[in-house]
């Protein structure tokens, strides 16, 4: 894990707050940014005294997504072996995109997203998850991936959160949705002014964490087991390996291209 803290944990009675602390990169995401995001949500999980779990953002957005630049592109080199084609990619989003997301969608203690200017794409990983969402009149949210080729996304939950047409516009155009129509959507608990949403948030925070942790541990397995009678989990699964046929034609795509500029090449060279 890294050195470098991106992500900071701290708790305040029987609140936690976990914090995406990258502002600079607009909290996009890396390997050692995940790995600690994980690990501060275990640490509110098993801390005894923690009732409820904040997750917010410093900077000016919550989440650009995934870190794409070249910058970021050593974090991954170390975690996927390029000789192992689709193999290793695979395993690596299986592991710290779908099966994470899915650790904390199931915490055992309540969740809540307090979500202000974008969040994009990947974004949507660490505040769907989350049991409620509070958003900022500054929010924004879209899933631009159809513009980068990838027909799939890692956390598909767009038909629950959005709806099923709605969901279908979200990712056939990439297309912003403002706060006000995420709530309209049911994909936001509420929406506050911008300089409100800390106080907000804690003031919800602070009502739930009065309530009993077992009943709350019930209502919520409740809820999410009936979200996998609906066929969610299996839908997430379905759609991740849907996402990652994307990535294998997209490498093949990238191959071909490849060697179609080298022999156009060779054969300028030949004259």
């Amino acid at each position: 894990m890294s050195d470098e803290r991106f992500i900071q944990y701290e708790t305040e009675g029987a609140v936690a707050t976990v914090t995406l602390d990258r502002p600079d990169a607009r909290n996009a995401q890396h390997p050692p940014f995940l790995e600690q995001f994980d690990a501060a949500l275990k640490q509110g999980a098993a801390d005894r005294d923690v009732r409820v779990i904040v997750v917010k953002a410093n900077g000016p957005h919550f989440s650009a997504g995934h870190d794409i630049s070249p910058a970021s592109a050593k974090h991954f080199k170390d975690v996927m072996d390029p000789s192992s084609g689709i193999l290793s990619h695979y395993a690596w989003e299986q592991e710290n995109y779908l099966e994470m997301t899915r650790r904390w969608r199931d915490l055992p203690k309540p969740t809540i997203a307090a979500v202000h200017g974008k969040c994009i794409a990947g974004g949507l990983m660490l505040c769907w998850p989350m049991d409620l969402i509070m958003a900022s009149e500054d929010a924004m949210f879209s899933d631009p991936v159809l513009r980068m080729g990838v027909g799939g996304v890692e956390y598909h939950a767009h038909p629950w959160e959005l709806g099923a047409r709605k969901a279908k516009e979200f990712l056939f155009t990439g297309d912003f949705i403002d706060a006000q129509e995420a709530w309209r959507l049911g994909m936001v608990n509420h929406v506050v002014a911008r300089d409100q949403l800390e106080t907000k948030t804690y003031e919800l925070a602070e009502k739930i964490a009065q309530m009993d942790p077992f009943a709350l541990r019930m209502a919520k397995q409740s809820v999410n087991r009936t979200l996998d009678e609906m066929g969610q989990w299996n839908a997430m699964q379905a759609v991740f390996d849907m996402h990652h046929l994307a990535h294998a034609q997209s490498r093949i795509l990238n191959q071909g291209n490849a060697i179609q500029g080298q022999t156009i090449s060779s054969m300028k060279s030949a004259g």
